[in-house]
């Protein structure tokens, strides 16, 4: 059974269950697995699976659950939610393969790990023997609010609060979340983005007065944002299923090597195929994909962690992002606790640090706006598929790439979003003349350009009762939470 470590203390320790309900470790760490578990299934075994198979393959070596518990949470995660039977297809446009993961509720990658996530909490509790009812505390760039209120709206003894950079997500984005029914759900649009939101909620995590405070009123709080172990170890099953896909197809044979490119904000998404190669995945090397906040790129380039530079708004937003926290994970597999803590103690008072990544298999490239909505334009007109703004700046990064290196791989680009959700950015790289038009007039013509019928999930979204309209200060955000909650 794999146990967790803290990122900048390895004295601070827990089960799988514990670090799923914490969230987070007291001293502001994350957790990390003490050792990473290999995969022990043949891969004539693997290539019989399918994905809810696959999954308890991959998830069984980092829970502490029994198999019937662990079977449940997968069986009541990847079903008729998903739009499609496979959950994740990986189609072939052009040179490039591309991996949808936005077949769920919320048209977004986010879904392949919050539809399970509230299942494992849940049972977690049960085994921890909780009484307290849970507290989910989110910070979004816009797709994990989302996703996180579908996964844990009317849950018993489970209540959600996410806090959103008020003018920094799509409409569609936005219109998800301020819609979204349920009595244990909460939605605040904050003035500020998404570092700001990020912040407050570790914050609150880490104040120890507060959580007693709240103890005593019988609540406790946890995070489904990427932070928590438990929404990132989901990500590592689709991994492995696009390496099976890729040799089903013909692409490659097992054993060749498979290259990935990821377009990430908070590193997250990177980081889980990482594990996956950690475990025996034969992966070859890894893009991390940025905008123009491109904080990780140059970290990457330089090894320079600095966020002390503008903030971009761009038409990715949920990679608008410039601390990203997965990267702590990383930095301490690599250099160990004492050098994470230093480096992130750095960050907290100068907003930056050095450090030195010693595995040369992931490297940064960047995408500017203009590159992005190129991309998007390139791909339809080559091939006819229409991509979003995240995709985009994967494929962007993935030609810089190219021709940078001398790999000759088949690259996978992760494709994190539906381009329903950016509709109008998406639109308007097919066209200019799109660009004055109402993003949900636009999904009707997007639906006629790329032949793909409007997701059920979005169809008349623009008419939803809006249920929440809280918005609150950047600095305001743990009195908001104690209003709410004391």
């Amino acid at each position: 059974m794999t146990m967790y470590i803290g990122t900048r203390d390895k004295n601070i320790t827990a089960s799988a269950s514990e670090a799923i309900l914490r969230g987070i470790c007291p001293d502001g760490g994350l957790y990390i697995p003490m050792e990473i578990p290999k995969m022990d299934k043949t891969p004539d075994e693997l290539m019989k699976m399918n994905y809810q198979e696959l999954a308890y393959e991959v998830l069984k070596q980092y829970l502490d659950f029994t198999e019937e518990e662990l079977k449940a949470c997968i069986a009541e995660a990847y079903d008729e939610k998903f739009d499609t039977k496979e959950i994740v297809p990986l189609v072939k446009k052009g040179d490039a393969l591309y991996l949808e993961l936005f077949h769920g509720r919320t048209l977004a990658f986010k879904d392949m790990a919050l539809s399970i996530l509230p299942h494992l909490m849940k049972t977690a509790a049960k085994r921890q023997g909780l009484k307290e009812e849970i507290v989910i505390l989110t910070a979004t760039s816009g797709d994990t609010g989302k996703a996180a209120l579908e996964g844990f709206a009317h849950v018993p003894g489970i209540r959600i609060m996410v806090f959103f950079p008020e003018d920094g997500v799509s409409p569609v984005q936005k219109l998800q979340m301020t819609t979204q029914e349920g009595d244990n759900t909460c939605v605040v649009g904050i003035k500020g983005n998404f570092d700001d939101a990020q912040s407050a909620v570790k914050g609150i995590f880490t104040d120890k007065a507060l959580e007693e405070e709240l103890l005593a009123r019988g609540y406790r709080f946890s995070s489904a944002n990427s932070i928590n172990i438990g929404r990132l170890v989901p990500q590592v099953v689709y991994y492995w299923w696009a390496y099976i896909q890729a040799v089903k197809q013909g692409e490659i044979a097992w054993g060749d090597k498979l290259d990935f490119t990821v377009p990430t904000g908070n590193f997250g998404d990177i980081l889980a195929g990482w594990y996956a190669a950690q475990m025996g995945l034969p992966a070859g090397h890894f893009v991390c994909a940025s905008n123009d906040n491109k904080v990780l790129y140059d970290f990457f380039r330089t090894g320079t962690y600095d966020k002390n530079r503008t903030f971009h708004v761009t038409v990715s937003p949920s990679m608008d992002i410039l601390i990203s926290s997965n990267l702590e994970r990383l930095l301490c597999h690599m250099g160990g606790q004492d050098k994470t803590k230093a480096e992130m103690a750095a960050l907290q008072k100068e907003g930056k640090y050095q450090a030195e990544i010693t595995d040369k298999n992931i490297s940064g490239e960047y995408a500017t706006e203009a590159e992005t909505f190129a991309a998007i334009k390139e791909v339809f007109d080559k091939t006819g598929y229409v991509m979003d703004t995240h995709t985009a700046v994967a494929y962007a990064a993935y030609k810089k790439y190219q021709k940078e290196s001398d790999s000759k791989n088949p690259m996978v680009i992760v494709s994190t979003a539906s381009p329903y959700k950016f509709t109008k950015d998406v639109m308007t790289a097919l066209d200019n003349k799109y660009e004055k038009e109402d993003a949900f007039v636009l999904m009707k013509e997007l639906e006629r350009v790329s032949g793909v019928s409007i997701p059920t999930p979005i169809v008349g979204i623009e008419t939803r009762k809006i249920r929440h309209q809280d918005v609150c200060e950047k600095d305001s955000i743990k009195d908001f939470v104690k209003r709410k909650l004391l």
